[in-house]
């Protein structure tokens, strides 16, 4: 047992590792929502028929409570059937980031529910929707400590010139991340 990282009550930590087209995706969480998702980092990218392949849990799947269920139903969806995603529920998050009262929560809370699949916006632009349009960098260093990437979707965050940006778990994945939805959203339409 680990305390909940607030310091309240005993917080029990599970983990889940998703086999996704992009690499094993480590899920961590508890009963009250979702901790973190680790991404791999990508040196290259995957090729057609890894990027085709399905989305299988591989560790972690005895007992796992309901936001990493609902975690790994959703990445499951956003890999192999991306129009799903929007009928599933966002799981539950329990990380100190998206407790307190923030800018970067702002940020954070802003891209997911205005940012849809398949789009990109500026960090300006995000900044704006957050509420203060000056704070395109400020959108940096919350896109840097997003602690639920993919589900709050940092990847979607382009630089005003077009060109996509650092990220995280490596420029590779969010280029993937990005024709990944264009792709997907094209054969949708």
């Amino acid at each position: 047992q680990v305390n909940s990282k607030q310091g309240g009550s005993p917080c029990k930590e599970k983990h889940a590792v998703l086999l996704s087209p992009v690499g094993k995706i480590e899920i961590s969480g508890c009963e009250t929502g979702l901790h973190e998702i680790k991404l791999p980092k990508m040196s290259v990218l995957p090729s057609g028929a890894e990027s085709s392949a399905g989305c299988e849990v591989c560790e972690g799947t005895e007992e796992m409570p309901e936001p990493l269920q609902q975690c790994t139903a959703w990445l499951r969806a956003y890999f192999c059937e991306p129009a799903a995603t929007e009928s599933l529920p966002v799981p539950a998050f329990h990380h100190p980031l998206l407790q307190k009262d923030s800018f970067t929560r702002q940020v954070l809370w802003t891209l997911l529910n205005d940012v849809k699949f398949g789009e990109a916006v500026s960090y300006k632009q995000l900044a704006g929707l957050a509420g203060n349009s000056r704070a395109a960098r400020a959108v940096g260093g919350a896109m840097r400590s997003n602690p639920i990437p993919i589900i709050i979707p940092c990847h979607r965050v382009i630089r005003s010139s077009g060109d996509t940006g650092n990220y995280g778990a490596g420029h590779l994945l969010k280029e993937w991340l990005l024709s990944h939805e264009k792709l997907q959203k094209e054969k949708l339409a």
